[in-house]
C-alpha cells in the first residue's frame, strides 16, 4: 500500500530538515576558508542556474513576471543577508548552537506575519513556539544558567541571529509581495536580485578570492550548498506545502538541531553534553505540538 499524500509531505519535510541541517555542519568546515559574501554569491549563482532552468522549462520566464523589480531586490537582499551572516556566524559558533538560533525563525515569522499580514496564531501553536524558543535558548547559551541570566551570547550566535531576523521577515514578505507569479519564476527573480545585491556589495571580496586555489573540500561543500541545501530543499518545501498545512511545514524547523547533531556525529565531532540535549528535546516537543495543531 502506497504512502498517502500527507505522509509524502511529511517525508519530504524530513528530507528537507536533514539537508538544511547539513548546511550548518558542512558550512562550518569551510567558513574560515572563503569570504562569506563570495561563498554566498557563488552559491546563488549555481542555485539560480538550476532554478532558472527549471522555470524556463516549466512556467517560463515572461517579462510580466518581473514587474516591480524592487520586490525582488527587497526579498533577495533579505535572503542574501541571511546566508552571509550564517557563514559569518559559523566562523566562531558551533553548528548545533547555530541551528538552535535557526529554530527561533517560527517565533519571529509569527511576529512579522502579525505585523505584515495580521496573522494570528492558535493557543497550541503559541505554546509550541514558546517551548521551542526555550529549548533553542538553552542550546544557544550552552546549558549555562549564569550565561543565560547575564545574556552572555556568543559573537557567532549574535551575528547569525540578525540573519535569522531577515529570514523570518522573508516568509511573510513573499506572500505580501507576490502578485500571482509562478513560484519557480518568482524564486528565480529573488535569486537573481540576491546575486545583484551580493555583486554590488561584495565585488572586492568576490574579485579578491583566489578561486583556483580553493581546496577541493570548499568546492564539494559549495556543490552541496547549491544543489542539496538550496535547489533540492526548495523543491521539497514546495512539494510539502501543497500537501500539509503551513503550521506543520513550519514545525520541521525544530528538527534542525537534532539532525545537526546527527551530521556532527557522522563527521566525527562527537555528541554534545547531556544538558544541551535537554534543549534539543524541548525543540522536538515543540515539533510534536505543532504537528498536532491542525488536525
Amino acid at each position: 500500500m502506497g504512502l498517502s499524500e500527507g505522509a509524502r509531505g511529511h517525508l519530504a519535510m524530513l528530507c528537507f530538515s536533514a539537508l538544511v541541517a547539513g548546511s550548518f555542519s558542512f558550512g562550518s568546515l569551510i567558513a574560515n576558508q572563503i569570504d562569506p559574501v563570495a561563498l554566498t554569491a557563488i552559491r546563488f549563482l549555481f542555485a539560480g542556474a538550476v532554478i532558472g532552468a527549471a522555470a524556463a522549462l516549466g512556467p517560463g520566464l515572461r517579462p510580466s513576471y518581473f514587474r516591480a523589480p524592487w520586490r525582488y531586490l527587497l526579498l533577495g537582499g533579505a535572503f542574501a543577508l541571511y546566508f552571509v551572516l550564517m557563514f559569518e556566524g559559523l566562523k566562531t559558533a558551533p553548528p548545533v548552537s547555530t541551528a538552535a538560533v535557526f529554530t527561533l525563525t517560527p517565533i519571529l515569522s509569527g511576529l512579522f506575519g502579525w505585523l505584515l499580514l495580521q496573522q494570528v496564531t492558535t493557543p497550541r501553536m503559541a505554546l509550541a513556539l514558546a517551548i521551542g524558543g526555550a529549548g533553542a535558548l538553552w542550546v544557544i547559551f550552552r546549558a549555562d544558567l549564569q550565561a543565560l541570566m547575564a545574556f552572555d551570547i556568543g559573537r557567532g550566535e549574535a551575528i547569525f541571529f540578525v540573519g535569522v531576523v531577515a529570514h523570518a521577515a522573508y516568509t511573510p514578505l513573499v506572500r505580501r509581495l507576490n502578485r500571482g507569479e509562478p513560484t519557480l519564476a518568482f524564486t528565480f527573480g529573488m535569486m537573481l536580485a540576491a546575486l545583484l545585491v551580493l555583486g554590488a556589495y561584495g565585488a572586492p571580496a568576490i574579485a579578491g578570492t583566489d578561486w583556483a586555489a580553493l581546496p577541493l573540500r570548499v568546492w564539494l561543500v559549495l556543490g552541496y550548498l547549491a544543489f542539496f541545501a538550496s535547489s533540492m530543499t526548495f523543491v521539497l518545501l514546495q512539494y510539502a506545502a501543497m500537501r500539509l498545512p503551513a503550521a506543520k511545514v513550519m514545525a520541521y524547523t525544530y528538527l534542525t538541531p537534532s539532525f545537526v547533531i546527527g551530521w556532527e556525529i557522522v563527521l566525527g565531532s562527537g555528541v554534545p553534553r547531556v544538558l544541551i540535549l535537554v534543549g534539543v528535546g524541548l525543540t522536538a516537543l515543540a515539533l510534536a505540538l505543532l504537528l498536532k495543531d491542525e488536525g
